[in-house]
């Protein structure tokens, strides 16, 4: 039986080859019209935690399925030639669905290193709860 890789190996191996964005850095992308931040999180954890401002809310299970134009679940807002920077609460789901979308051929695409969790510590702004997401 070959030996499995654990998650960190998994989240290694995303961070390697994907962009990840300072919290800092991140926070002065914030309301730039050329930016798209898409959360990632559970709808429980956005109601418990807020949000990004103006986020887009793309639940991590969907995703693959919202950014694939041939895909009956497409989503415009991927067709928009932005560049993303997906975030979850740590930055590990953001890692691994970076890596995913880049593989798909989506771009550009960035994660926020540490997740939302790291946003909030460093003072970016909050919003309340996530307006339902729309195409």
């Amino acid at each position: 039986m070959a030996l499995m890789k654990t998650h960190r190996q998994l989240i290694d191996e995303a961070n390697a080859v994907v962009e990840t964005i300072p919290t800092i850095d991140a926070i002065d992308l914030h309301g730039d019209p050329g930016v798209v931040f898409v959360d990632l999180r559970d709808p429980r954890e956005l109601e418990r935690e807020g949000m990004v401002p103006d986020a887009f809310h793309a639940p991590r299970g969907m995703l693959e399925f919202w950014i694939d134009p041939t895909s009956p679940y497409f989503k415009a807002v991927f067709g928009s030639g932005k560049r993303f920077v997906f975030y979850c609460q740590s930055g590990w789901r953001s890692a691994l669905a970076t890596k995913a979308v880049q593989e798909m051929g989506l771009g550009p695409v960035a994660h926020v290193e540490g997740g939302f969790r790291a946003w909030k510590d460093a003072g970016g702004p909050v919003g309340e709860k996530p307006v339902q997401a729309k195409g």
